[in-house]
Formats: C-alpha cells, structure tokens, sequence
C-alpha cells in the first residue's frame, strides 16, 4: 500500500512545484513551451555519432533545476524510471556499428558513441519535459498548447489522461486499504484474488469519472477546458525565450565543449 501512496505523492508532487513563483515560474507558459521545442528540437538535429558537442545542452536543465528551486532527487527519479527504454533502443549499435575511431591512444567502437549520444539526447530530452511541466503545470501547459492551435480534443485528451491517472490511483488505494483490513498480515493480494481486483478497480474508476463527469456537465462543460485566464507575455518573456534559443543555435554550429578544452589547454594556439 505504501508503494501507491508514494506514486500517488509522485504524481502530485508536479503540481506543487508548479504552483512556485519564482523567476523560472513567472515566464510565460508559452514561451517555456517553445523554448523546450527549440532545445529539443535542436539537440535531435545533431549527428547521431556526436557526443562532446551536446554536453553544453546540460546548462539548461541546470540552470532550470538552480532557478526553480526544484528537488534534483525527485526529478531524477522520473528520468531513471525512462531509462531502461532508453538504453533499450541504443544498446545494439555496438553490435551493428562496429567501425573503429580512435581519439588518441583510444581506440573506441562508433557504435558505442552512437549509443552514448542516443542515451545523452532522450535523456535530456526526457529531463527538459519534466521540468517542464514541474514549472508550469498541465493547466497552463494546455493552455500554451491552445495558443498555438493544437486541436482542442488533443488537449483535452491529454489533461483527462493526466487526471485520470490520479483517478486510478486512488481507487487502488481504497481498494488495498479494504483488501488489507478483510486479510491482516498479508502483503500484496493474492493471485487468485488478483484479476477480480483489477477488474473491480476499473469498474470503479470507471464510475467514478462517469459521477465527475456528470458534475463537470451540471457545472457547465462543454468539451472546451478552462483553466483561466493566461498573461499576457512581456518584455521579459521575449528576451528569456531570445536567448536561449541563440545560446542553442551557438551551441549547435560550434563545439562549445571542444573550444573551451582547447582555450584550457591551450591546443588551438
């Protein structure tokens, strides 16, 4: 039972921090949206056997997680539950990309760079959503994604789901509080016991959105999700949304890494 509550915690700890009012907090959602589009946007355009010239790109999720003054452990967490599938997807270019390439005295296979600038790209990728939604919540995110015309079932589909799971979650709890007081001591539920219980869970979490639902109607919806008003973007919003977007184009044409290893070492003179 513990389990659920801390994925229960999990899921709403999010939502906590975004309700923060710091600098990282107060810029415009929109503008955090297509920031975190240009970042990844730029970081997936890079070779796939590149890797020191994507180790700048961890300034952003740094610099996010400092300003923010967001828990590193949590979000760390979240981004090790993803990569399992990450080094999933890579691990066999070692085996398929085999061609040598040597950097000084090592000799290294190019398929582990591959692998290691596939692991370095999603993982980023997967930190910079994160924080996102850390940053600014799933109603203002839907309402950035209504600025810019995303379909509005698609929205709406995407903040039901997020609901939704919370809705599940907590009809498990229930559930393995009255599952444990009919059978003390026992940890779990038994596999006999196992199908009727997550068929009893659905039903229930099905009826229990159909009440919300209902009460959602009586409240007046009508499939358009109002979250409230938005700000409007200022100044500020502009010029954080400017510069890092020029900081990833910079990054993408020049090797920042490699630059400043030869200004440290002086190779380049």
């Amino acid at each position: 039972m513990s389990n659920i509550v801390d994925s229960l915690y999990n899921i709403r700890l999010l939502d906590d921090l975004a309700r923060k009012k710091t600098f990282i907090h107060i810029i415009h959602p929109l503008i955090k949206l297509l920031t975190t589009i240009v970042y990844v946007a730029v970081l997936v355009s890079f070779e796939r056997h590149e890797v020191s010239a994507l180790l700048p790109f961890v300034f952003y999720p740094v610099f996010i997680l400092s300003f923010a003054e967001i828990p590193v452990v949590p979000i760390l967490k979240r981004v090790l539950l993803i990569e399992p599938l990450i080094i999933g997807i890579g691990i066999l270019n070692p085996l398929f990309d085999n061609y040598s390439v040597v950097f000084g005295d090592i000799v290294v296979s190019r398929g582990w760079l591959t692998f290691l600038s596939i692991f370095i790209k999603c993982s980023l990728a997967v930190t910079v959503s994160i924080l996102l939604v850390a940053t600014t919540g799933m109603d203002k995110l839907a309402l950035a994604l209504r600025m810019l015309k995303i379909p509005r079932i698609l929205v709406l589909q995407l903040l039901l789901t997020y609901r939704y799971i919370w809705l599940l979650i907590e009809e498990a709890l229930r559930m393995m509080q009255a599952y444990s007081l009919r059978a003390p001591g026992r940890k779990g539920v038994k596999i006999n016991d196992l199908g009727s219980f997550l068929g009893q869970m659905l039903l229930r979490a099905f009826d229990r959105a159909q009440r919300i639902y209902q009460a959602m109607s009586l409240r007046g919806f009508t499939g358009e999700y109002n979250a409230g008003d938005i700000s409007k973007i200022r100044f500020r919003d502009f010029v954080y949304f400017a510069a890092w977007s020029l900081f990833f184009i910079i990054a993408r044409i020049y090797n920042i890494a490699v630059l400043i290893g030869a200004l440290l070492t002086g190779v380049g003179r």
